[in-house]
C-alpha cells in the first residue's frame, strides 16, 4: 500500500509539471528518497503510466486514458444528475438522445416505479418516424440525411396513430419549427403521450424527451415547456457534459 501511495503521490505530481520534471524535482516536491523516486519513477515509465524524455518526466499515455475515463464518467454522471432533477421536478420520464453517425442513440433515461418510461417494444432506431425522440432529431437533419435515413428505414405502421408515408412525415417535418417542443400521441404506443426538445450541440443533431400516460395528455405541453426552461438554464454548463 505504501508503494502505491508514494506511486500516486509521483504521479499528481508531474501532473502539475506540464512541461515536465526531473527525477530530483519530482523527489524533492514529493518528499521522498531519491532512490525510491528513481525506482518508482522507472517502474511507472515501464507501465506506461510516465514517459521520460531528455531527463524530464511527463504522464504517459496509460495516466492519459485514465484521466480521459474519468472525465467521461464525471460528464455522463453530470447528465445522470441532471435528468433525474428534472424527472423529479416535473414528475415525468425524462430521456436524452443524439442522432450519431445516422442512427438514433438515447444516452440516457431517467425513471421511476411511479413514472415509468416508455417499454421500447418496437427498436427505437428503426422506427424514428413513429416515436418523438426520432422525429425531433429527424426535424433537425437536412433533407438528404433525412431521406438517407429513411432509405434504411422505411416508414411503417407502428400503431393506428403512426404517420402513414414518407411524403406525410417529410411534410410533418418541414413543417416543425425551429427550437418548437415536438408532440407525438400513441404514434409508437397506445396509451403514452410524448414530447421532445431540440439541444443545440454544434453540428449533432441532439434532444430531451418526456412521456405521459395517455388519460394525462393534457399536461404534455405544459410538462415540456418546463423542460425546456429547465434545459435552457443548465444547457451553458452541460453543452460539454451532454455530448458523452
Amino acid at each position: 500500500m505504501g508503494s502505491v501511495q508514494r506511486a500516486m503521490r509521483l504521479l499528481e505530481c508531474v501532473a502539475d509539471h506540464a512541461h515536465g520534471a526531473p527525477a530530483k524535482q519530482l523527489a524533492r516536491e514529493t518528499g521522498l528518497a531519491l532512490p525510491t523516486a528513481y525506482h518508482l519513477l522507472r517502474t511507472l515509465v515501464h507501465e506506461g503510466y510516465l514517459r521520460r524524455d531528455k531527463g524530464l518526466f511527463f504522464l504517459g499515455d496509460a495516466a492519459e486514458r485514465l484521466g480521459s475515463s474519468g472525465a467521461q464518467q464525471k460528464r455522463r454522471s453530470t447528465v445522470v444528475e441532471a435528468l433525474a432533477g428534472w424527472r423529479d421536478a416535473i414528475g415525468v420520464p425524462v430521456y436524452y438522445a443524439v442522432y450519431r453517425d445516422g442512427e438514433i442513440d438515447v444516452m440516457c433515461v431517467s425513471d421511476t416505479p411511479g413514472n415509468p418510461a416508455v417499454e421500447e417494444w418496437a427498436d427505437f432506431r428503426e422506427t424514428a418516424h413513429a416515436h418523438a425522440i426520432g422525429l425531433c432529431l429527424l426535424s433537425q437533419l437536412d433533407e438528404d440525411a433525412r431521406r438517407d435515413h429513411l432509405d434504411r428505414y422505411p416508414v411503417q405502421s407502428i400503431t393506428p396513430y403512426t404517420v402513414c408515408d414518407d411524403h406525410a412525415l417529410l411534410r410533418r417535418l418541414e413543417r416543425t419549427r425551429r427550437m418548437e417542443p415536438v408532440i407525438e400521441r400513441q404514434e409508437y404506443a397506445l396509451g403514452t403521450v410524448c414530447a421532445a426538445i431540440p439541444i443545440t450541440l454544434g453540428t449533432t443533431a441532439a434532444t430531451m424527451a418526456i412521456s405521459l400516460p395517455a388519460h394525462q395528455a393534457d399536461r404534455l405541453v405544459s410538462a415540456a415547456q418546463q423542460l425546456q426552461c429547465e434545459v435552457g438554464r443548465l444547457l451553458g454548463s452541460l453543452a460539454i457534459s451532454i455530448s458523452i
